[in-house]
């Protein structure tokens, strides 16, 4: 098995990096449309998973059960996404008797295993008791918020001051949230959840920041491809592997998983929806952070669009379902979240519109 060399790539007029005075102004309002694509998979994402966990629509479906399943639905839609934006051409190949096939490389294998840790632990932290959608998303989302800044100081990209009072806006927003009773309740295995969640992304923008982020296009799809070749395949192993080993509680609940949800069509469609939006949030949320912009402005984008789902989900079960509505606390944490993204946003927002003004 020996490697190839890789074939030129022809880019597509999509694919390209404008140039001119107009480019910064042009790149910036794709970010917007990516944002968008985010929002609209991220609200029916996240209020049908904590829905079907806690049966408000039929008998309550357990976390670990809703992953085999939503796993391979989201695995499937990778292959069908790439293979139909025609995208695999980007990756790496290597030869292997008289066929190419595409592989990652070390460093884009270990994005992939940091983005299958996202993809579960995400799922997960909508399905714990007393942890509502919005306090969840606060965790996450301001923990990440506060990361931005000290990976791009890692990674040598110039920190604005304005980093800096974003993320002390994000980190008012956490105080906020655990200012409430009820946050202090959090169970250890919620806890645990969040902080993997954090470390995956800790390594994820890392190594966007080392060898993705480029300014060239097919740099940024082809670490795009070879991450997501290698998140959902693994994490849809593992799972299957731990629920064959079985020996807990949670490895039980996953062999339930694989197995009984077939027979119960309408829980068996939810969970294959609630699959498809998390690959939705991945594909859009991946092309918002693989922006040549620092993460100081493209972690806000992406944090922002998830942010504002959480309130809409939370206030779409409320409505539906009689749940209890976001709390005041959760409420004024997700503004200063705003606030935050507000702050980090700011000067690239100018640098737009100058760019605009000059085109």
């Amino acid at each position: 098995m020996t490697p190839r060399p890789e074939a030129p790539v022809v880019a597509e007029p999509d694919l390209l990096v404008i140039a001119g005075p107009g480019a910064v102004a042009q790149r910036q309002s794709r970010i917007w449309w990516f944002a968008l694509g985010y929002f609209a998979c991220y609200v029916p994402y996240s209020a049908l998973t904590k829905a079907l966990s806690k049966g408000y629509i039929g008998d309550p479906v357990g976390g670990p059960q809703i992953v085999p399943i939503s796993v391979a639905a989201s695995m499937i839609s990778m292959f069908a996404v790439l293979s139909l934006l025609r995208w695999w051409r980007y990756a790496r190949h290597i030869e292997v008797g008289g066929r190419r096939f595409p592989v990652p490389t070390r460093w884009t294998a270990l994005s992939g295993l940091a983005t299958a840790a996202i993809v579960i632990t995400t799922t997960l932290a909508y399905t714990f008791e007393g942890v509502s959608i919005l306090f969840a998303m606060l965790l996450m989302r301001g923990g990440v918020l506060l990361l931005a800044p000290v990976i791009d100081t890692l990674s040598r990209r110039k920190v604005r001051w304005n980093a800096w009072i974003g993320g002390g806006l994000a980190m008012s927003a956490l105080v906020v949230a655990f200012a409430e009773r009820s946050g202090y309740d959090i169970s250890t295995a919620a806890a645990i959840d969040i902080a993997i969640y954090l470390l995956g992304y800790f390594i994820r923008l890392r190594l966007m920041s080392h060898i993705a982020k480029t300014g060239r296009r097919e740099d940024d799809i082809r670490f795009f491809v070879e991450e997501q070749m290698v998140a959902t395949p693994v994490l849809f192993a593992a799972i299957a592997a731990l629920a064959l080993w079985g020996g807990s509680d949670f490895t039980a609940e996953l062999a339930v998983g694989f197995t009984s949800l077939w027979s119960v069509p309408s829980v068996l469609i939810i969970v294959i929806v609630i699959g498809l939006l998390s690959q939705g949030t991945g594909v859009f949320g991946g092309l918002i952070l693989l922006e040549p912009a620092e993460n100081s402005f493209c972690v806000p984008i992406n944090r922002s669009s998830s942010i504002l789902a959480g309130v809409v989900a939370s206030v779409t079960l409320w409505l539906a379902f009689g749940t209890a509505p976001p709390s005041t606390y959760q409420l004024a944490g997700a503004g200063l979240v705003v606030l935050a993204i507000a702050a980090l946003s700011l000067p690239s927002i100018i640098q737009t519109r100058r760019a605009k003004e000059a085109s």
